[in-house]
Parts: structure tokens; sequence; C-alpha cells
């Protein structure tokens, strides 16, 4: 009886190791854009939204390492596009910050949850207009994210575009954006300062001469 027992325990131990395994290997592979080996694994029963040591999915795995192919793959097996880390990124949302577009269409086309936010209680749309990737906000702004939604910081997307950039030509190219969105030209910061304030004391002529034909004030 007691060999019996001592037998079930290492072939239960046995078979966790290769769980384990399988799950390193499997994120690896998401990594990798490996679909070959996604596909294997999931055949033989991997759990597809196995998670790192951060937390992330292997979907969120490959939308770091922009791994198309191995994004689809997860996703047609059910990877859940709106799954938090320990940082409150989704693929979702990781891949509209990050200028992951390809990987934002096929998220966008799978349920993503267009009112989550990230930890500082931001959109997507908004870290896509600061960090300058334009056919993302014309994505999102497509898919009808909330265009005035104001994060933590008391900033919108179309503040953080003026606060937090250059004033660049793909700035104002995303500005230009997010007013035919109909963003709100006039809603102002936490501090009661309004876009065109800021981009006038920025020195962003451009910025300022699109928000006031718009009728900004």
């Amino acid at each position: 009886m007691l060999r019996r027992a001592v037998f079930v325990v290492s072939i239960l131990i046995f078979g966790a190791g290769f769980a384990m395994a399988d799950d390193a290997q499997f994120l690896a592979a998401a990594q990798a854009n490996d679909v070959i080996t996604i596909s294997r694994l999931i055949e033989t029963g991997q759990a597809v939204d196995v998670r790192d040591g951060n937390g992330r999915t292997a979907l969120l795995v490959a939308t770091h390492a922009d791994a198309v192919e191995a994004a689809a793959a997860l996703i047609a097996a059910g990877a859940d596009v709106n799954a938090k880390d320990g940082m409150q990124d989704t693929p979702y949302l990781y891949a509209g910050a990050e200028g992951r577009t390809d990987i934002l269409k096929l998220t966008l086309a799978n349920g993503a949850n267009l009112k989550d936010t990230n930890r500082f209680g931001g959109t997507a749309l908004i870290p896509a207009a600061e960090k300058g990737h334009p056919e993302n906000v014309r994505l999102l702004l497509a898919a009808g994210v909330d265009v005035d939604h104001v994060n933590r910081l008391g900033w919108t997307a179309l503040l953080e575009a003026v606060i937090l950039t250059d004033g660049g030509p793909v700035h104002q190219e995303i500005v230009r954006d997010l007013i035919a969105g109909g963003a709100d030209v006039n809603l102002a910061d936490g501090q009661g300062v309004s876009p065109l304030a800021h981009a006038k004391e920025r020195g962003f002529a451009e910025i300022a001469t699109l928000l006031e034909a718009a009728g900004a004030k």
C-alpha cells in the first residue's frame, strides 16, 4: 500500500515537472514567434493563458516581442486579450501603447475591452498619442475609445500629445487626428491649463494653430 502511494505521488510530481517545463517552453515559443511549437503544445493540452513570473500571459509575452504570428495563433486558440499582468498591462493595452499595430488590430477584432485602463488610469489611446503612434491612434478612435478620457494625472490623449512630446510632425498629425476624432480642445488639465496654453508655453506653433482652428481658447 505504501509503495503504491509513493508511486502515485512520484507520478504526480513527475507530471507537474513536465507541465512546468511545457509552460516555460510555451512562453519561450511565444516570445520567439515559434508558431509550430505553440501549436504542438496546444494540441497536447497546454494552457493558453499560462503566465510568467511577471504575470504576463503567453499572448502578452508575444505582444512585447511584437511576435505577430504567435499572437495570432494564441488568439485563435482562445487567449485572453484583456488578461492583466502585474503592472496592469494587457495584450490590448500594451499593443496600443507601444505601437504593436498588427497585434492591436487582432485584439480589437477579438474582444478588446475599450474601457480598460493601465496603471495610470489611462485608456490605450492616451499612451498611443503620447508615444507617437498615429496609426494606433486612428485605429483606437475608429474602434470607439473615449477620446476625452482623463487619466489619474488629469490628462487626456490630446493633453499628453502636447505636454509630453516635442511637438514635431508626428505629434502634429496625432493632434490633427484627435481633433478630427472629436477631442474637446478646451478640456483643461487638473490645474485648469488648456491644451492651447500648454502648446503656446512650449513654443509648439503648429499645434497651437491646429487647436485654434478647432476653436481652442
